[in-house]
């Protein structure tokens, strides 16, 4: 058997094997308690009946997540080669970056309600936060890490501070920042739906997936809610699959894992 067909044969036999178990778990609770474990035919059939409303909220949680998820990359990326210089930024900065990750979300979605008012940019920023630290931390340590010797020979060529980090440093960091970059795209959407339970807005239809979660578990619509989680699940595999697609074509000609992977 082929190495592609394999990889696509392998995913699809445990798919199935989670849906079975899934019909079998559901079928083993009391006809009482069924309601709790939707089967993903009911699923499915809710999604289609709700599909206009969760096509608009996922579009509305994308809009969140894709605008907090690109501010995080171009404030950490800055912020990583500012980190990068000394260890006495680092030193000073690092708590401030830990004390900002550690605040959880629903302790920070009220601040930014009071700052920017509720919906959109207040899930966006909400998102930024989430998004943030694993990118920051990912790249400076990938521009700290650079090989030695290649820092040395740099030197011995007498390459400017400027130089060696934008011809040297930054292309070195880039698994790094990919693997930062991939951690980030999965907790965007999360981020995102959960800004929206806490921080968004339905004014002008601008609720999003999380908002309409909230209604739908209020509403004892459980299958459309776990359409919904669904729903957040395919955001954030297409976020995750344009990741991956980016980080290929940046290091697929180079880097000892896309060379090991193409043998």
């Amino acid at each position: 058997m082929s190495r592609p067909l394999f990889k696509i044969l392998l995913p699809a036999a445990a798919g199935a094997f989670v849906v079975a178990l899934w019909y079998g778990l559901h079928f083993y609770l009391s006809e009482e308690m069924r309601f709790l474990l939707p089967t993903p035919g009911a699923i499915l059939e809710a999604f289609r009946d709700n599909h206009d409303v969760l096509i608009r909220a996922a579009w509305n949680t994308s809009k969140g997540a894709l605008i907090g998820f690109g501010l995080a990359i171009a404030v950490s990326f800055g912020l990583a080669l500012l980190l990068s210089l000394s260890s006495l930024v680092r030193t000073s900065l690092y708590p401030f970056l830990m004390a900002l990750q550690m605040t959880p979300l629903p302790v920070l979605a009220p601040i930014c309600v009071i700052w920017v008012g509720a919906g959109l940019k207040s899930v966006s920023l909400l998102t930024f936060v989430i998004a943030f630290f694993p990118l920051v931390v990912n790249t400076t340590q990938g521009l700290i890490s650079t090989d030695r010797n290649l820092v040395e020979m740099f030197n011995l060529y007498r390459a400017s501070r400027w130089q060696q980090l934008f011809l040297l440093r930054v292309p070195s960091a880039l698994p790094y920042f990919f693997t930062g970059l991939r951690i980030a795209a999965t907790l965007a959407p999360i981020g995102a739906v959960v800004a929206d339970m806490n921080a968004g807005s339905s004014a002008g239809d601008g609720g999003g997936l999380g908002f309409q979660a909230v209604i739908y578990s209020a509403q004892a619509k459980y299958p459309a809610l776990f359409a919904t989680a669904a729903t957040t699940c395919i955001l954030g595999f297409i976020l995750n699959a344009a990741v991956l697609t980016m980080a290929w074509f940046a290091m697929r000609h180079w880097h000892d894992s896309y060379e090991r992977a193409d043998r």
